[in-house]
């Protein structure tokens, strides 16, 4: 993949597929991978179902490829597509101090561009400065590493933890068991 371009297609099995390479398709497939409902086989077909336009044309000899590419696209171009069992930030739940801080980055609002490239808006993500995710990211990396918190974060986090916490997210089965537990404790 040539990262001084961008692309809105990508070939898979020696044939050219039109991709939705604008950053809401991408932030869809990242959701369903985030997904606790559902199973991995089914997060890659929603995945693979969002990013192709054209997805029930890519024969099944061809899938991992097309699975591998869409990987590659995630991370502009490099293969560093990974999963962490301790993820610092949530693209659901921090959208809404995410999205100031790109737009602080690009000097307009994202929200209403009609098409902005996923790699624009990751390049954008990645020169994030002074903000209110910065200092969250901040206070969530010293929390997870069990540093230290300076007096001014343990005072943004005892005002913000809300904010601050990730939230876990459970499958519609394990909340529905906590919350059985949670009667029978009552």
């Amino acid at each position: 993949m040539n990262v001084w371009e961008l692309p809105t297609s990508l070939e898979v099995g020696g044939v050219e597929y039109a991709i939705r390479s604008d950053f809401r398709a991408i932030l869809d497939i990242l959701k369903a991978f985030g997904d606790p409902n559902l199973e991995d086989d089914e997060k890659w077909a929603v995945a693979l179902t969002i990013f192709y336009e054209e997805y029930e044309k890519i024969p099944n000899e061809a899938l991992e490829e097309a699975a591998e590419q869409l990987k590659l696209f995630i991370d502009v171009g490099e293969d560093k597509f990974t999963k962490t069992d301790r993820p610092i930030m949530d693209w659901d739940q921090d959208a809404n101090i995410i999205i100031p801080a790109v737009n602080k980055v690009l000097g307009d609002e994202v929200r209403t561009k009609e098409y902005l490239h996923w790699w624009t808006f990751i390049g954008a993500y990645s020169e994030i400065g002074e903000s209110l995710f910065s200092e969250v990211i901040s206070i969530r990396r010293k929390k997870q590493k069990h540093k230290k918190l300076e007096d001014y974060e343990k005072e943004f986090y005892k005002e913000n933890k809300g904010l601050v916490d990730l939230k876990t997210k459970r499958s519609e089965e394990e909340q529905a068991n906590i919350d059985r537990i949670n009667a029978m404790l009552d």
